[in-house]
């Protein structure tokens, strides 16, 4: 927990009298491990937001979606979530290879209520974890360093429909992008990325 804040904070807080309040919210609110209400939390959430950085120190956003409880809490400091098929960038994949620092905003906008979390990340491949979900060939483990609640103040409620039906799960077969069969990328569409290990996991 030590040096949360650091100097830009620290002026910013100055310029605004809001140190005292800054210093008592970390006292508060800011924590090494995710409480039980949190995991709770977590566990129930479809989709979360995932911030990496490359090497150049941009930060990328990513949006995460899956079915809820599609991130696993392994424990208060670990959780786990899959890469389902994209793009074939690896543009949040490959940054973790670079930096392992990672951001995660886990957000309820039905019952307006968010959770950020702060941590070191690494991929793995092992068929032990990534038999937790359908079609995976890759996951992240997330070591947490900080966790914290936002105010939902700002959160501006929603009404939700449903699902997204693309979500790999053994009811349903996982159907690839329809745009992957555009013309213009088809010839240089690699295997679905659950397919290239499969071989390892029947061996």
């Amino acid at each position: 927990m030590k040096d949360f804040y650091h100097a830009g904070h620290r002026q910013l807080q100055t310029e605004f009298q809001s140190q005292a309040l800054a210093d008592r919210l970390e006292e508060i609110i800011v924590q090494p491990a995710l409480d039980t209400d949190a995991q709770a939390f977590i566990e129930a959430q479809d989709h979360f937001f995932l911030t990496t950085m490359d090497t150049s120190g941009f930060p990328t956003v990513s949006y995460k979606g899956g079915n809820p409880g599609f991130v696993r809490v392994v424990d208060e400091t670990t959780l786990l979530f899959p890469c389902f098929d994209g793009n074939g960038m690896w543009l949040s994949m490959g940054n973790i290879i670079e930096h392992d620092k990672v951001g995660m905003l886990f957000i309820n906008m039905v019952n307006p209520h968010r959770i950020r979390i702060q941590g070191t990340a690494t991929l793995t491949r092992d068929p032990s974890i990534l038999d937790h979900w359908q079609d995976v060939g890759l996951a992240v483990q997330v070591k947490l360093t900080h966790t914290w609640i936002n105010c939902p103040r700002y959160i501006h409620p929603v009404d939700k429909r449903n699902q997204s039906p693309h979500v790999p799960a053994p009811e349903h077969i996982t159907e690839p992008a329809e745009w992957k069969s555009l013309e213009l990328v088809a010839d240089v569409v690699p295997p679905e990325p659950h397919t290239i290990h499969s071989a390892d996991k029947t061996e």
